[in-house]
């Protein structure tokens, strides 16, 4: 689902410097991230108007890129955010 090159990052600060940075489109969390990662990140995500999804665990997530355990992951493509809400 999520394994399209250069259109995602992973990873707190990773996903965190890119909202800054103004190339986030969609942040996706996993279920079991901490309480205080989610407040963090979705308080940046509301001010940045971003959409925050919770699916899966840390686990499925990473399995999804083909990487370990992964908390969030940021879709930086427009057009591949879309694509993935509808799948979700």
């Amino acid at each position: 689902m999520l394994q399209e090159h250069g259109k995602l990052v992973s990873g707190t600060d990773a996903v965190l410097e890119s909202i800054k940075n103004n190339k986030v489109k969609l942040v996706i969390i996993s279920k079991d991230i901490s309480e205080k990662s989610r407040e963090n990140i979705e308080f940046v995500c509301t001010n940045n108007k971003i959409q925050v999804i919770e699916l899966s665990t840390m686990e499925e997530l990473g399995k999804t890129i083909g990487k370990r355990n992964r908390a969030i992951l940021g879709i930086k493509d427009e057009s591949f955010s879309k694509r993935n809400i509808r799948k979700i």
